[in-house]
């Protein structure tokens, strides 16, 4: 019976060319994002909160475009005038508000080290919001890796003697924009374009206040600053569409290692780049939440694996083509 269903079937269509397209964008995404504090250390000299105008307003430009090409104007409004997206929607437009203005924040304070915990966190706190919100089951290997990024943490401000708040809040407002993105029936595109059109009224509000009250940053030092400037929509939106891409062409399990890549590379940009310290302290924390973060992921890795690859029956696996098919079945 499963020897028939094969042949009919075939083999399961995953092209190589797709593969390794899906793993190039979510390197490139997960890569940028980590190299993202090279862009922001060169507009540092800009105030935080200018820099997060001018990220919202191009951003914004940038969509409003990619919108008008696809011919989705209409849709964004039916999403825009429903309470049940509008809502939740500006409640994860205020939570990435908060995100973004804290990693300009920390970048521009030289606290860059933060900022990695923050995201080195975060995937932990996915997790448990799993176990709160959805009363998902934590397996024991899960339970340990939580224990042990607490014990890292419970570590880290006990030996500094100050509470890592850019990097909990980092953390916490990107959960919880994450989880509301899971919640709102609203694809990448739409609900981006939707966050970033919410925000643009303050962002513009910002903007002209402070031209009004000088220094404005734009059309003062150069057209150098003023591309850097303008280039932030690029730089927001690009990442963001490379994972999109990324979600639809690899697995999970393999996303859930990549995601680790962004922060790997802020904290090494932190260290020896920028001359930030990393305390013996700070290093057995990281050391112990880098810990928790490889079983969470080679544990779910294994989880995959085991629900990809169904057990065979014992008639099937002694037929001449078994073989084959569990070679299909663990490559599809």
């Amino acid at each position: 019976m499963i020897q028939e269903q094969t042949k009919e079937a075939g083999p399961t269509p995953t092209p190589r060319p797709e593969s390794r397209a899906g793993l190039a964008y979510g390197v490139a995404a997960y890569g940028l994002w980590g190299l993202m504090p090279i862009y922001f250390h060169a507009i540092d000299r800009v105030p935080p909160l200018e820099v997060l105008a001018h990220r919202i307003v191009w951003s914004a430009v940038l969509l409003a475009g990619v919108i008008a090409w696809r011919r989705r104007w209409a849709e964004l409004s039916r999403c825009l005038r429903q309470p049940r997206t509008r809502w939740p929607l500006t409640a994860g437009t205020l939570l990435l508000a908060v995100n973004w203005f804290l990693f300009l924040y920390g970048v521009s304070t030289a606290q860059l080290v933060q900022t990695s915990l923050g995201y080195f966190i975060n995937p932990l706190l996915n997790v448990l919001l799993g176990l709160l919100v959805f009363h998902e089951r934590l397996r024991g290997v899960q339970w340990l890796a939580l224990a042990l990024a607490a014990v890292g943490l419970v570590y880290q401000v006990a030996a500094l003697g100050q509470w890592p708040w850019i990097a909990f809040t980092l953390a916490g407002s990107f959960a919880g924009y994450g989880l509301i993105r899971k919640l709102v029936p609203v694809d990448t595109l739409l609900g981006l374009t939707a966050e970033t059109l919410i925000l643009l009224p303050a962002a513009l509000a910002v903007l002209a206040w402070w031209a009004w009250q000088g220094p404005f940053a734009l059309g003062s030092e150069g057209w150098a600053l003023d591309l850097l400037l303008m280039a932030s929509g690029v730089a927001t939106v690009l990442p963001l569409f490379c994972f999109g891409q990324a979600v639809r062409l690899v697995r999970l399990s393999t996303l859930g290692f990549l995601q680790y890549l962004g922060p790997s590379l802020q904290l090494l940009l932190a260290v020896t780049v920028y001359g930030e310290p990393f305390s013996p302290a700070q290093q057995v924390s990281f050391g112990l939440i880098w810990l928790a973060l490889l079983l969470v992921s080679v544990q779910g890795l294994f989880a995959r694996r085991a629900i990809t690859v169904p057990a065979q029956p014992a008639d099937a696996a002694s037929s001449p083509g078994s073989a084959r098919h569990r070679g299909q079945a663990a490559s599809s």
